[in-house]
Parts: structure tokens; C-alpha cells; sequence
């Protein structure tokens, strides 16, 4: 192999090429990208609950002076600066980081305040940065409160020209009062909001008794508070698992109330909606639903929102009751929704991991007892500072004449001060930058009251350093002031003026228990129908019943697959060779006047999967399930219900897929293969089960298994041949074996298709 030629004066091609495995080469890399992803990116530290960006744009913004108390700057100026000073990423994306800061329907307690078009709860999006300002609000300026104290650790910046805080003060617990979502390498996190001054009473309970438990925890905190409301269906021991483990979910569904509109009638008004839906897709969704007949009980939707959320649902009976209306809306829309909660948070350390409320609470709580101390050791040798001047301005006080002397005759009165009165060269800088006023008998008062408080500032200071106790006590009567900062606070979706931390925006509520499918098959008119299902897959009903099948039409090359009498308000179940079950509702079937509609369109069928059975559901029957392998079990008709699209999984076949589902209807079975045997053993043999493979019917050297036949031992057994005539089978027990067995040939003059009945 020719080696590489190197421009003139460069290293040998050691010196630039490193030979190593290409899979430790992309192992080291890819954990590198990984880590920086966890540490940098996607999960939030647990003192602050923020991630590196957020934390960046309040940082700058506090540089900016972009205070409460200041007029707004545009987003753009902030965002160049971040990008220029602390983030070196797309300033897109350090814009959209700071428009969710602003949003009120995303953050429960902003930290940004916008001004212009900051995108809407419909999931319009931002206007351009150019276009919009911001500042911060009184609220973040409570994380940013000691930044300047040496409260926390600083970094350097990417260039190395610049610092920026590790992590912020963090004067309330901003990581479960306003959340955080997140993926990064092999983790992700989904922490909800909480109200913040709920927050602050459960830290108050973890000070006064550090063994509480999650349980007293939630006694303060029942939940989350999501800034767009809601209600909140959660069990609450599904709560407390959640909030103990750091792993769970919440179930919101929307707040509504029932509106009057005369004569008997009225209309549903949605108020508030679940946290992260964008409402003009919900709304879309139940229109969706509405043309595609899926809400059986909803006749219209309109959106009348202005300021506040005001969504109309018209039901499409007066008859229908509004609870169970809406409950069916919460099984089909996003009336509903689950929010994950995955609290995986980055330690003191910036190690990742899930922490349960106490262990974030009180991770918070050693942040702020750091803060307070380092803040406390910050003013500690300022005081130090200070007293020291004064001490050095009371000596010349006291000596006065001699200062004045030596500093008028004298060649060098800086050294001569030093070395008459033992001063250093701060006390002394400070006595010759006295002025002539400031030597009057009332100054000198002066500085010995402002040393007298320094000292007794002083002294409290090391003695709460010196005590565990004090430092707790003064961490609680911190956030007992923050708690009433955050009670002042206007939230701007609090129209009539609510403060951001004195009311939860959600409540909690027990789910109440309807039956909305009942309600919805009351409302379908019961009549008999004949369900058509063609051999390529073409579904329609025809009401009443079919006397003669051939006289119906089908597409060029397609014939009938299955007749399946019926009525308009069962279900039909459908089964397939891969062994799952589809339920469609009969009176959502196309009608007979035409050739119908593909059944593939309703169900996810692959073309390759065979239709083995068509049957309404009857509640209480039971089928026969089996494989081709001829593997099979009992199986109650209700597992098969799946109000799914693509199925429900109760046979577990191989690529041979399923033979046949039978109605379980004697005592006895009977299995025959395709080798031509026939085994009969007892019904009791089959072991009933939910889903699963089953219990071996029948062993094949060859083949498998063909078809099956349940019947009473008491009227016999029997086969149809192929002309459709009922043959009695006299001498069927001469055929009972033990289940698994092999069996005998089939007696002659069997069905030469060998099976019971014709396919």
C-alpha cells in the first residue's frame, strides 16, 4: 500500500492518521454525543429545573437589565446575544425556547413577558423575532435573586471569553412548577407542572419533618396543576405511586358545563382543555368524527372563542344525556388525555436520574440552604471589608489632630499614617479620601452606629453558618416570602384577576361511571340486516334477509365469501388467518346498493392475511379456537371485542396461520387433518384462556390441522357432504382417543373435501 503523500514541511502520516477498530472508533464518539445530549440538552437540573438554553436566555436577559420594572427589548437583540455569549446553536432554536417561556398556556408560571405574537393555544406559532420584545417577569427574577453573590458556581463560556452559572439560585422549586419535556440518548423526560405555592408548603413540611412521607407530601400537593386547567380523573393511589416511583401517568380531561337553549334542548360548553392539545385540532378531530359517524351521539361542533376557550357541542338528540355524551367523547377524542410523567432530572453531580416528588423537594432544599450560606459567606467578607475601613476611620477620629498634621507637613503622610497608627493600606487610602465635611462630630456618631450594626450583622451571620438549625429556619422563611412574591403575581390567563400561586388552575374529580356504548346502541334503530362479504374483501348490509345468494352481484371475478345474518345493533366480529379479531359495528357498514366498500379500509388487513370467519358478537358464547399447527383452546366471545383499528391478538400462530373459530356448543370435539384423521376426545380438555397458543388437539406426521366439529354426546355427531345433506354418524365413539393423539381415518363415505361442514 502507497503511502498518502504529505505537503512539504508536515508531520509524517503517524502523526495524522490513527489506526484503530472503527467500533471503538463510533462506540467512543457515540458516548460522547450521548452524554452531551443527557448533560447539555435534553433533561433539566433538578436545583433549578432548567436546561442549559433556558437557563442561558434568563441569564443574558438578566445581563440585558431586561427587569420587570424595564421596557422590553426585541427578541431578536436577546437572541444574538445568547447565541453570541453562551450558546453557540441555531438561533431558531434558542428563539423557540424563548417563546415557550413567555406562553401562558404553556409555562404555569411565565418567566418571559412578551409582547406581540407569541402563538396561541390553536398552535399558530410565533411571530418572527424581529417582530416581538420581551423581558423577564417578577417570577424569574426570583431564580436569578444572589446570581451576583457568589450564590452558585460560573463556567466558562464556549470561547473562553465569558462566564455563565452552572446552575441558578432558585428562589422556588421552578422544575415541578413549571415541568419540562425532553428526549435525549436511551432517556427522556416528562415532568408536569405544579402549583408553585402548594410546592412551597410541601418544602415547609419536608423542613419541620424530614421523614414525612410521599403520602403527607400529597396532603399539600394533590397533583398537578396544569396552566390551561382541566380536570384531573387520576386515582389518587394511582397518584401516590406515581409521585413515589417518579413514573406514571395523569389523566386530564377537558372542563365543560351544560348550557339551557329552550324547549327541552341544550348544548355542551367546553371551558377549559387537557395541557399540550391544540384546539383547532381538537376540533378538527370531532368534526372527523362527526362525518365519519364514529360519535354516535355528537350532531355539531362550533368553535366560539375569543379571549377565553369556549368550544359548543350540540348533541344529536335532546334524549341523550350530557354525561354520557361527553363520556364518549372522552374515549374517542382528545376530550382526554394522558400526560407522562417521567421525572428524570440531572443531580448536583449532573448525574441522570428519576427522583419521586420528595427526592426533588428536597434536592431543591440543599440548593437552597448552598445558596444561603455561599450568599451569606459573600456578605460576610463585605461586612469584613467594611469594618475593617471603619476601624481604620475611628482611629483617625480619635486622632484626630495628629491626621491632620501629618497629613499637611508631612513628605509621604501614607506611610507615615501606617507607621504611627498600625494601619493598613485600605484604612489608610480610606482616611486620606476623607473629606474635610466628613470630619464633623456627627459623622463620627455616624460610623460608630453603622459599625455597631455591621458587627451584630456579623456575629448572626457566623452564627447561623455555625448552626444547621438556623440556616433550615432561615431556608423556610425564605420561601414563606417568596410564597407570598408568587401570591402577587397575575397570571395572564387569570381574566377575573386570580393571583398565579393562590388557586390551582385543574381540579380533581372521580371519572363517574356511564355506560356510553349502551347509550350509543340505544340510539341505532334495531332492524335485521344480511352482512355480504365478498372473497376479495367487499363489505355492505342489506336490510332484512337474503332468500336467494345468487342473485347477488358482485365485481368482475369476485363471488360471495360469507352471509352473515344480523342486526343493526350488534357487532361484527371478523377473524383472520393471523389470528386476531376486528370489530366493526353493523350499523356503520355501507348498504347494499352497491357493491359496498373494501372491509381493508376499516381494519388494518394486510392483503396477504385470510378472512377465516365472519359472526355477530353474542355476549356469553364461547368459540374454539385453533391453529394449523393444531394448537387450540376455549375462548369467552368477549375477548375477541377490539376497538382498535388494527385488531386484537388472541391466537398465537405461526406462518401457517389459523384454521378455524368455531361455536362451542356440546360436549364433545371433534379434529380432523389433513392426513384424513379423525380424534374425538372431551370438551372438558380444552383449557379456556383469555389469548395464547394453546394445548396440542391433534399430532400430524404431515399437514395439520383441517377442521373441527363441537357437538352433544347425547344427539351424536355428524358431517354435511358437499351437496349440503346432514349425514348422521353413528359409529362416532369408535374415534375417541386421548387428546394430542394421532386418530383413525375417517369412516367411509366422509365428506371428500374432509371436513364437517363445506368451507
Amino acid at each position: 500500500m502507497n503511502k498518502p503523500v504529505l505537503p512539504p514541511g508536515g508531520p509524517d502520516d503517524g502523526d495524522r492518521i490513527l489506526d484503530e477498530p472503527l467500533t471503538e472508533a463510533l462506540s467512543r464518539r457515540y458516548l460522547a454525543y450521548a452524554l452531551s445530549t443527557i448533560g447539555s440538552r435534553a433533561l433539566p437540573d433538578v436545583r433549578d429545573g432548567l436546561k442549559p438554553v433556558h437557563r442561558r436566555v434568563l441569564y443574558a436577559m438578566s445581563n440585558m437589565r431586561l427587569n420587570p420594572e424595564s421596557a422590553a427589548r426585541k427578541c431578536a437583540k436577546v437572541v444574538g446575544e445568547v447565541m453570541g455569549n453562551f450558546h453557540p446553536h441555531g438561533d431558531q432554536s434558542i428563539y423557540d425556547a424563548l417563546v415557550r417561556l413567555a406562553q401562558e398556556f404553556s409555562q404555569r408560571i411565565p418567566l418571559v413577558e412578551g409582547q406581540g405574537n407569541f402563538g396561541n393555544i390553536d398552535g399558530d406559532s410565533a411571530a418572527a423575532m424581529r417582530y416581538t420584545e420581551c423581558k423577564m417577569t417578577e417570577a424569574a427574577t426570583l431564580l436569578l435573586d444572589g446570581i451576583d453573590e457568589d450564590a452558585v458556581d460560573f463556567k466558562p463560556t464556549y470561547d473562553g471569553q465569558d462566564e455563565e452559572p452552572y446552575v441558578l439560585p432558585s428562589g422556588f422549586p421552578n422544575l415541578l412548577a413549571n415541568g419540562s419535556s425532553g428526549i435525549a440518548v436511551g432517556m427522556a423526560t416528562s415532568i408536569p407542572p405544579h402549583n408553585a405555592a402548594e410546592l412551597i408548603d410541601a418544602c415547609q413540611l419536608l423542613l419541620k419533618n424530614p421523614d414525612a412521607t410521599t403520602e403527607d407530601l400529597l396532603e399539600k400537593v394533590p397533583g398537578p396543576d396544569f396552566p390551561t386547567g382541566g380536570v384531573i380523573v387520576e386515582p389518587r393511589a394511582s397518584l401516590l405511586e406515581t409521585y413515589e416511583t417518579g413514573r406514571g401517568g395523569v389523566r386530564i380531561r377537558a372542563k365543560w358545563e351544560k348550557e339551557d337553549t329552550g324547549r327541552g334542548t341544550y348544548q355542551i360548553v367546553v371551558t377549559e382543555i387537557p395541557y399540550q392539545v391544540k384546539k383547532s385540532d381538537l376540533v378538527e378531530q370531532l368534526a372527523d368524527l362527526i362525518d365519519s359517524k364514529k360519535a354516535a351521539l355528537l350532531g355539531d361542533v362550533r368553535d366560539e372563542s375569543a379571549e377565553d376557550i369556549r368550544l359548543v357541542l350540540e348533541p344529536k338528540s335532546k334524549n341523550v344525556e350530557p354525561e354520557v355524551l361527553m363520556e364518549s367523547l372522552f374515549k374517542l377524542s382528545a376530550l382526554e388525555a394522558r400526560f407522562p410523567v417521567n421525572i428524570n432530572v440531572l443531580d448536583a453531580r449532573g448525574t441522570p436520574g428519576v427522583m419521586g416528588i420528595k427526592q426533588a423537594l428536597m434536592a431543591f432544599l440543599a440548593h437552597r440552604r448552598e445558596v444561603l450560606t455561599r450568599r451569606a459567606r459573600h456578605r460576610l467578607a463585605k461586612i469584613e471589608a467594611r469594618l475593617h475601613i471603619l476601624d481604620g476611620l475611628l482611629i483617625a477620629y480619635l486622632n484626630l489632630d495628629e491626621v491632620i498634621r501629618i497629613v499637611r507637613y508631612e513628605d509621604k503622610p501614607k506611610e507615615k499614617l501606617i507607621e504611627t497608627f498600625g494601619l493598613s493600606d485600605v484604612q489608610a487610602d480610606a482616611i486620606l479620601n476623607t473629606r474635610l465635611r466628613q470630619l464633623a462630630k456627627l459623622e463620627e456618631m455616624e460610623i460608630r452606629r453603622e459599625h455597631a450594626e455591621l458587627v451584630e450583622e456579623r456575629d448572626g451571620i457566623l452564627a447561623m453558618l455555625a448552626s444547621d438549625e438556623k440556616q433550615w429556619k432561615l431556608v423556610g422563611k425564605g420561601l414563606a416570602e417568596v410564597r407570598a412574591t408568587l401570591l402577587k403575581i397575575k397570571h395572564p390567563l387569570d381574566k377575573g384577576g386570580r393571583p398565579t400561586g393562590a388557586i390551582g388552575r385543574s381540579i380533581f374529580a372521580d371519572a363517574p361511571v356511564v355506560d356510553a356504548d349502551a347509550a350509543i346502541e340505544a340510539m341505532i334503530v334495531r332492524e335485521p340486516i344480511t352482512i355480504i362479504l365478498s372473497e376479495r374483501g367487499w363489505i355492505r348490509a342489506a336490510k332484512g334477509k337474503i332468500d336467494d345468494p345468487s342473485e347477488l352481484k358482485f365485481k368482475e371475478g369476485d363471488k360471495l365469501g360469507f352471509l352473515v345474518p344480523a342486526e343493526t345493533t350488534d357487532k361484527l366480529l371478523i377473524f383472520s388467518s393471523d389470528g386476531r379479531f376486528f370489530t366493526l359495528g353493523c350499523d356503520k357498514l355501507p348498504s347494499a346498493r352497491g357493491h359496498g366498500e373494501p372491509v381493508r379500509m376499516m381494519i388494518e388487513l394486510d392483503d396477504k392475511v385470510k378472512i377465516i370467519d365472519v359472526f355477530p358478537f353474542k355476549a356469553g358464547r364461547k368459540r374454539i379456537l385453533a391453529s394449523k399447527l393444531g394448537y387450540g383452546f376455549l375462548m369467552p366471545e368477549e375477548e375477541a371485542l377490539a376497538n382498535r383499528k388494527a385488531g386484537k391478538q388472541v391466537l398465537t400462530v405461526d406462518a401457517a396461520g389459523a384454521a378455524f373459530c368455531l361455536e362451542a356448543v356440546g360436549d364433545q370435539f371433534a379434529v380432523i387433518g389433513d392426513n384424513g384423521k379423525i380424534l374425538i376426545f372431551p370438551m372438558e380438555e380444552l383449557p379456556e384462556m383469555p389469548r395464547g397458543k394453546g394445548v396440542k388437539l391433534q399430532a400430524y406426521r404431515e399437514g395439520g390441522l383441517r377442521d373441527g366439529l363441537s357437538f352433544n354426546a347425547e344427539t351424536g355427531a355428524y358431517w354435511i357432504d358437499t351437496a349440503g345433506r346432514r349425514r348422521d354418524w353413528a359409529e362416532w365413539k369408535e374415534w375417541i382417543g386421548r387428546r394430542a393423539g394421532a386418530g383413525k381415518l375417517a369412516p367411509r363415505g366422509f365428506a371428500t373435501n374432509k371436513r364437517f361442514r363445506p368451507k
